[in-house]
């Protein structure tokens, strides 16, 4: 994977533990996510229904969506609690210095 499929969309210190963000890389929605100090980055869309998930609430390694309550599993993106049956995207996230960075789509 080349240096130039990454984007910076924060530094370490943006988010403590337990908090996201709503990011965009290129002209994707991304919910960043800082899990226990490791970064993840989902897609921000909902496969349900439109909703963005950055506005949703993490409990525990799962983030709620907040329209209907349906959970993802922050690290996969699997689909853990009804309503929700379709897997959200993710992406890889690396920390280069103080900077987070998520590969950009397609890469």
């Amino acid at each position: 994977m080349a240096e130039d499929d990454f984007a910076t969309v924060a530094r370490t210190t943006t988010l403590a533990p337990g908090e996201m963000m709503y990011v965009e890389v290129g002209d994707e929605p991304v919910c960043l996510i800082n899990l226990d100090g490791a970064f993840y980055a989902i897609s921000d869309i909902c496969t349900h229904e439109e909703a963005s998930l950055s506005d949703g609430e993490i409990t525990g390694d799962e983030i709620e969506c907040p329209l209907h309550g349906g959970a993802f599993e922050i690290r996969t993106g699997q689909p853990v609690s009804f309503p929700v049956v379709v897997p959200v995207e993710t992406f890889r996230v690396r920390v280069v210095g103080d900077e987070v960075q998520v590969v950009r789509t397609g890469s």
